[in-house]
């Protein structure tokens, strides 16, 4: 049975959003909902009127209003969604244009930077003129090559304003690794920094940018931000301007914001690459903005009077995710640079300082501060704060307990999961709900998903597939270079007709809450019982002799053996003593079948850009298999320490 955490007060509760909305949905519609789990289920069973209400209810702006929500609500991929509207995803955001502060900005060290939501129109409207007069046209492709700080935001929402589709990765991306995305998109316009700071280093970014505009001809202007340097050295760039030259030096501009259809492309978001080439995924603007919307103003309880801050970079869903926050009106605090620099407090004292509300981060930043021995609660006054959340790998129990005893007592832990190709989540928070150790509290409104057993069947309490049986407007509407949608068909369809797999492997306990266990591609099978790695994980975690591990399932003798890679906390070596407890905590607080066969020492644990760990790339190396695209992570040479290991030929 799962240990109640935290349940919110009456009074919490009426003040929510989602309590404002479930009224407003009872009224609308004749009901008399009381709690999330009737009006979750009337979500699923009503998706049409459900967003026309979201619609309604976050107050989208268009020009022209809809003619249908859905043209059918049985059809995945390719359904249509708000068909006959006409919107702009930037307006959306910039409805706000006063005095309050929309942006702070704190790098590692660094003074805060701090722009009203006046400004950053300004700063908006002189962008998009200067896009305009370089030819940038709707649906051409502006990229970013960029740190998570203002100009990041000022150059997407200009793009989008115009109606130009954005894309962007992390400066800490290698060469190879932004070929292989920006080089199938062809943008027009690059925008770049000249470099950025991790662990108090300054890294170049404008070597790099020159090596990759000469492999793709299609970048026209490269448009550099000084971050490190006051006034950067840019001749080495045959086609660079610097941004104060670039930006437009009127004054009292009003952007014209181009009117497109609900399903005109905003973004192109990547697969992680690990298995090949990234596919591009294209998302629309209004899908993305009332998806996001439904999630920050519901499901996060986001208020013009909060402050929001997550632990991003650009290349992750989550900066998108972040930057939505503008059109609800709240204040944006954007960090770039190591988490734990100058030290393991770096961000709580962020949260002190900006007064921070709602707080996301990931589950390994949450592991890596409990290894730390952080208390923020006891060390930084977090009075303002009301809600944390954790994404990118499941939360282990003792990660929910760490939160309500070292960080804050009344406090809404949302666990949430999602990914990147829908640009939001399945599963994530409920501020009307209570929250049990290890379980994300619900599955979205409108989203319809279940947990398949091995034979398609939607069952409860049992471990199964992710799936979604009904569509969503954030749903990619293509894939980029996949005229017959193949790509597309096969990366969420091909198991399940007319169904989206998701690939997660997760359990939906009888209250709605869901339990994820890792990848579905990553499950093991030892003796053909599937097991999740993230059960796994979760009692590795509890060592303070491991900082962190990986695990993957070993081919061996006709069967499949568990295999659990460890890197060893410093000051500790991979003793028989170790490994015997290893196995012992596993054993009794999991089960035999998640003992490992083999444990192994190596220096470092691979993850890509995103921090997630790369368990297939491990898997395949383990079993002599190419991996074909080594750039996408952000530490590649780690997996050459799995390769030909004497460990794992052992019998």
């Amino acid at each position: 049975m799962a240990k109640l955490l935290w349940r919110p007060s009456e009074e919490r509760i009426q003040g929510t959003n989602m309590y404002r909305f479930m009224n407003f949905v009872n009224a609308k519609f004749n009901q008399n909902f009381t709690e999330y789990a009737s009006l979750y289920q009337w979500s699923i069973d009503n998706i049409p009127d459900f967003w026309a209400a979201t619609w309604e209810f976050v107050e989208i702006k268009a020009s022209k209003s809809y003619d249908q929500v859905i043209d059918d609500v049985t059809k995945m991929p390719g359904t249509k969604w708000f068909s006959g509207s006409r919107l702009n995803f930037a307006e959306n955001l910039l409805r706000f244009r006063d005095d309050q502060t929309a942006l702070v900005f704190r790098g590692e060290d660094r003074v805060a930077r701090k722009m009203t939501y006046a400004t950053l129109y300004e700063e908006i409207a002189r962008v998009a003129r200067s896009l305009k007069l370089a030819g940038v046209l709707a649906c051409d492709r502006v990229a970013g090559f960029m740190p998570n700080m203002p100009e990041t935001i000022i150059a997407m929402l200009a793009a989008a304003s115009i109606g130009a589709t954005w894309s962007s990765c992390s400066p800490d991306f290698g060469t190879k690794g932004v070929l292989d995305r920006f080089g199938q998109i062809k943008p027009r316009v690059l925008f770049t920094a000249d470099g950025y700071f991790f662990k108090g280093k300054h890294f170049d970014s404008l070597e790099k940018i020159s090596n990759i505009i000469k492999e793709i001809p299609s970048i026209e202007k490269v448009v550099v931000v000084p971050y490190t340097q006051k006034n950067p050295d840019i001749k080495g760039l045959s086609n660079g301007v610097h941004y104060k030259d670039f930006r437009s030096s009127e004054s009292n501009l009003n952007i014209e914001f181009a009117q497109l259809p609900f399903d005109h492309p905003l973004y192109i978001m990547y697969s992680s690459g690990t298995t090949g080439l990234p596919k591009c995924m294209v998302q629309s603007a209004g899908g993305i903005l009332i998806h996001h919307l439904k999630e920050l103003v519901f499901h996060t309880d986001l208020k013009r009077e909060d402050t929001i801050f997550y632990f991003t970079t650009c290349s992750w869903m989550m900066w998108n995710w972040l930057v939505s926050s503008l059109a609800v009106g709240a204040t944006l605090v954007l960090f770039d640079g190591n988490p734990f620099h100058p030290n393991p407090g770096a961000l709580w004292k962020i949260a002190q300082d900006e007064k921070i509300s709602i707080f996301g981060t990931s589950a390994g930043y949450i592991a890596a501060l409990q290894n730390f021995g952080v208390t923020p609660g006891k060390t930084y006054d977090l009075t303002p704060l009301k809600a944390l959340l954790s994404t990118g790998s499941p939360l282990s129990i003792e990660g929910f307990e760490y939160i309500y005893k070292e960080v804050k007592a009344d406090l809404q832990l949302a666990s949430i999961s999602g990914g990147t190709d829908l640009n939001g989540c399945f599963a994530l928070g409920n501020p009307m709900g209570t929250v049990y150790a290890g379980e994300l509290q619900c599955r979205g409104l409108a989203m319809k998903v279940e947990a398949f057993d091995e034979n398609g069947k939607s069952v409860i309490n049992q471990q199964g597939e992710l799936v979604c049986t009904a569509p969503f407007p954030s749903m990619p509407i293509y894939f980029w270079n996949d005229p017959d949608n193949q790509k597309y068909h096969d990366a969420y369809f091909d198991v399940y007709p007319n169904i989206w797999r998701h690939g997660d492997y997760i359990l939906i306990t009888e209250r709605g809450g869901v339990v994820i266990y890792g990848r579905s591609d990553a499950t093991l099978n030892p003796g053909g019982v599937r097991i999740g790695t993230a059960e796994i994980y979760r009692q590795v975690d509890l060592l303070e002799e491991i900082e962190d591990c990986v695990v993957v399932g070993q081919n061996w003798k006709n069967d499949v053996r568990v295999i659990l890679f460890v890197k060893m906390a410093e000051g500790y070596e991979l003793a028989d003593e170790i490994i015997n407890k290893v196995k012992t905590t596993i054993r009794a607080n999991a089960s035999p079948r998640h003992v490992p066969a083999v444990i192994v020492s190596v220096p470092d644990i691979p993850y890509t850009h995103n921090m997630k760990k790369v368990e297939l790339a491990v898997n395949k190396v383990v079993h002599n298999q190419p991996v074909l695209n080594k750039d996408s992570l952000k530490n590649p040479e780690s997996l050459d320490y799995f390769a030909d290991l004497k460990e794992l030929q052992a019998s």
